[in-house]
């Protein structure tokens, strides 16, 4: 498999990075280590996690899934020829993180976070730390396609140089190698590079947000500011969901899937959203695909990817997801999925 510069680390990723959401609550550990062993097979170097994980968000769940990592690490002893990537939460009034209380982007809570982040992972460093999301007020995602009126800041909101400044501690204290974004904006982005700039702290490395045929609002601003910066998308989400696989399409509620377990997917049920499905499904079949594999190329081949990450609850699932890396993505197939795009737009953002 390729593999990519991230941002300017000196480290290459594996162009599909194997995400973990689902292990601890729709996955089994022995399911989870199936999945770790074929990602690695087919050359994938790359997980990402998060102390959050699994989801949905549940305290008697919560670090379940970095604990199967690590206990993976302790198994096989591959710890060495894997990128890990986890992130610590921004601002949350869901109070199991930090014992009770509610989480922010303040130096005790960083540092809490990171501790029980290398003790569930077996680790002594974490090659990627990222913020899962911002502790400033803002649309879920960060780049929404319609804003009415941005968000007023809070009284007591930490500052970006003050977060910075604990990652930088952790860089030095060897813990973590390297910083990212998640859910964050162009604005977000550029005030962590400028402060970085300033001596305040790691140069952000990455940003991981949601990206697919129905949200492309990274394209707006971000990959100018990403690609001028050197800071690495790593994409979220490619099937929207499982949306874009087909599996919803005219009303279908397959057992076992996500939307009847938790129902958890209105980002992807807004107005027009159902026809883009249909159009993007038909038109992977106009090129003798199935909608998943058509869907994750699409991410992978993007000029500004890095690392498309991908989900699986089951192992077919995981070898399409994998499989998108040997399409080989025409310009034929750009202009029609362009051409859908200038009628549909983003409605998923």
């Amino acid at each position: 498999m390729q593999q990519r510069p991230l941002g300017r680390t000196g480290l290459s990723v594996s162009t599909i990075c194997l995400g973990t959401m689902t292990w601890g609550e729709q996955n089994t550990e022995a399911e989870g280590f199936a999945q770790m062993d074929m990602a690695v097979a087919r050359g994938v170097n790359f997980f990402d996690t998060a102390e959050m994980y699994p989801i949905p968000p549940r305290a008697p769940t919560q670090g379940r899934t970095e604990t199967i990592i690590g206990n993976w690490f302790r198994h096989t002893g591959k710890r060495d020829d894997i990128v890990l990537a986890t992130k610590v939460v921004g601002r949350t009034a869901m109070d199991w993180f930090r014992g009770g209380r509610p989480s922010r982007l303040v130096r005790a809570d960083i540092l809490d976070a990171v501790e029980k982040s290398l003790s569930r992972l077996q680790t002594d460093r974490i090659d990627l730390y990222q913020i899962h999301f911002p502790e400033r007020p803002m649309p879920w995602g960060a780049n929404p396609s319609r804003v009415t009126s941005p968000p007023a800041p809070l009284a007591d909101e930490t500052p970006i140089a003050e977060t910075l400044s604990v990652f930088d501690e952790l860089v030095k204290a060897g813990k973590i190698r390297h910083f990212g974004l998640s859910n964050e904006s162009a604005w977000g982005v550029m005030r962590y590079v400028a402060e970085s700039e300033k001596g305040g702290g790691p140069r952000v490395a990455s940003l991981q947000n949601a990206y697919n045929l129905v949200n492309r609002t990274f394209e707006v601003n971000l990959a100018e500011v990403c690609r001028r910066e050197e800071v690495s998308l790593l994409a979220y989400s490619p099937l929207a969901q499982g949306y874009l696989s087909g599996k919803y399409d005219d009303g279908a509620l397959p057992e076992g899937s996500r939307k009847k377990l938790f129902d958890r997917l209105q980002r992807y049920e807004t107005p027009g959203a159902a026809e883009a499905f249909v159009a993007y499904g038909q038109l992977a079949r106009r090129f003798d695909m199935a909608p998943a594999l058509f869907a994750n190329a699409f991410v992978t081949h993007r000029p500004f990817m890095t690392s498309n990450i991908v989900g699986a609850t089951t192992m077919e699932q995981l070898r399409i997801a994998l499989d998108s890396a040997d399409v080989s993505w025409t310009e034929e197939m750009q202009k029609a999925v362009d051409d859908i795009h200038q009628r549909v737009g983003n409605p998923c953002p």
